[in-house]
């Protein structure tokens, strides 16, 4: 241990003086001539920016410049980083009204560009200046149109430079999702300023290697994040759009990366119209993605029953979701949650089971709990999770993993089932969770049985398992203490478990990205001592 922590200190002091070297490289004159050898092309494509409704919310009530007071816009210095980051990325031009003042515009872009001519390590962060070169170009017709020539001048230059800080940065920049925006920005640059050789072939190979790097062999994102692979979906379809307005065909590895992306983002949302709260994903606006979809003519289609890692059975009024597949590896492990074979149903548009969804927050006590077995729908033992996860730096990433062992899906018209099992807690308590969940439609009956397969016999392991409700879900237990009673809007359900006894608790839900509330959950507890012990419960509709 002691030799452990001399070595990260040593490894964290390392790393601290090659960020001071770094920093000062960057804040050098040197570097800023590098970054500020440009080439003066005019603005030849001007993007829409509707094309970047899926990633943008528009104000129905557009704001007006003549509303804002420009002289102390970059004035205040008391702003908190959430806003300095609004402030500084420009998103908030996608907000203007198009008749506000185009001078008043053009003077607070000058005005900004005068306080950031040089690299500024808070406003060039690499994140805000790709949306903000976005935000830019796209807003063009109040960025550039009408602008004199000093101005453009001043514009063009401003735009190239910090596209090649970009490009000399990308590959220091940590987070995947930020390497996607700045890749994008980049490829827009080329093609607004038809810059094939410095801009756009290499962000297009930056792009191919972003894809190689981040999707598995079906597509589908190797963190097995469902928002993560709803938000490369996005930025491909920018990407294609981008290209298509600017009357050049796009790469065919972009539209095949469009076409697996859709596939999965049919099998998660677009079969059942619900999200799914497993491995990073929370309540999400994918309602308004759909509309962008159809509006620019994009169909996807997957009748598979198993994608991803994820198993889907569904009907015009029940789904069934399982978490059957592997964790993912360790790098791609920040966004994956504990909760293997956990599961979730809709009946008629509403959630009946759920999992806790995943806190989005600084709060480390909060991303620990999200990320464990506890808040999801499944089993617990002795109150540890099927996973282990170790801090590395910001994040929470996998420690101890484990093993899917065996799976099965069955879909008939009046019997569905899935059934699982994983060696999560077999290193530990050498014990296999596997577990099985039926479905009977013309009864609108589900049985579920989880078994607890243990080499030694007298283990005596304590055991929850945990049924999550959303926080508008009502429960109340019967006076025989043998069911628990479930209110689902015009809905009731009954749970039962003959073996074990079932209690009501309450738990934290993070489905909810800005906040999190309270919710209730259904447990059932035991001791086992057995070598084979079977858990049986059962949902009935009543």
């Amino acid at each position: 241990m002691i030799l452990r922590n001399f070595l990260n200190f040593i490894f964290q002091f390392i790393e601290n003086i090659k960020n001071k070297i770094r920093n000062i490289y960057l804040n050098s004159n040197f570097y800023d001539k590098k970054i500020s050898k440009i080439y003066y092309q005019e603005l030849i494509y001007k993007p829409s920016p509707h094309l970047l409704s899926s990633l943008i919310k528009y104000q129905k009530q557009k704001i007006n410049l003549s509303d804002i007071s420009i002289e102390s816009l970059w004035k205040n210095k008391n702003i908190d980083n959430k806003n300095f980051k609004r402030l500084n990325n420009f998103y908030w031009f996608f907000t203007l009204d198009l008749k506000s003042s185009k001078k008043k515009a053009q003077n607070i872009l000058k005005d900004w560009i005068d306080k950031n001519y040089k690299y500024d390590s808070e406003s060039w962060e690499f994140d805000l200046i790709s949306k903000r070169l976005i935000a830019w170009l796209s807003n063009h017709s109040l960025t550039i149109d009408e602008a004199d020539k000093d101005f453009l001048n001043t514009f063009n230059r401003m735009v190239q430079k910090q596209t090649n800080h970009l490009v000399n940065e990308i590959d220091n920049s940590k987070k995947i999702n930020n390497k996607m925006i700045g890749c994008a920005a980049i490829i827009l640059v080329g093609l607004c300023y038809k810059d094939e050789k410095k801009y756009l072939s290499y962000g297009l190979n930056l792009l191919k290697k972003i894809s190689n790097y981040s999707f598995d062999n079906y597509g589908f994102t190797k963190s097995r994040s469902i928002k993560q692979l709803i938000f490369y979906l996005k930025y491909f379809i920018l990407i294609r759009e981008w290209f298509n307005e600017a009357h050049i065909e796009a790469p065919d590895f972009v539209n095949e990366t469009i076409f697996y992306l859709g596939q999965g983002y049919a099998f998660i949302w677009q079969n059942i119209k619900i999200d799914i709260l497993m491995n990073g994903n929370n309540i999400s606006n994918n309602h308004e993605f759909d509309n962008y979809l159809k509006r620019f003519g994009y169909k996807f289609k997957n009748e598979s029953k198993e994608f991803g890692g994820y198993a889907i059975l569904n009907d015009k009024k029940v789904s069934i979701v399982m978490d059957i597949g592997q964790p993912p590896y360790v790098n791609f492990s920040s966004q994956y949650q504990s909760g293997s074979l956990s599961f979730e149903i809709v009946s008629n548009g509403k959630k009946l089971i759920s999992n806790c969804g995943y806190y989005v927050g600084t709060n480390e006590k909060l991303i620990k709990l999200s990320k464990s077995t506890a808040t999801h729908s499944t089993l617990v033992i002795d109150d540890n999770s099927s996973c282990k996860f170790k801090k590395s730096k910001n994040d929470f990433l996998l420690k101890d993993s484990l093993k899917i062992l065996k799976k099965n899906i069955v879909f008939e018209k009046n019997y569905w089932k899935i059934s699982s099992s994983h060696n999560g807690f077999s290193k530990k308590y050498n014990t296999i969770h596997e577990r099985d969940i039926e479905y009977f439609p013309e009864k609108s009956k589900f049985i579920g049985t989880d078994k607890i397969l243990t080499k030694n016999s007298n283990s005596n392991l304590k055991f929850d398992i945990r049924f999550h409700l959303e926080p508008n879900v009502k429960l109340m237990k019967t006076q025989d203490n043998k069911a628990i009673l479930i209110e689902l809007e015009n809905e009731g359900w009954k749970f039962t478990c003959d073996n074990f006894n079932i209690n009501i608790d309450n738990g934290i839900y993070f489905g909810n990205k800005n906040f999190n509330t309270q919710n209730q959950n259904i447990f059932i507890s035991g001791i086992t001592n057995k070598k084979n012990e079977n858990i049986f419960w059962q949902l009935d509709k009543i």
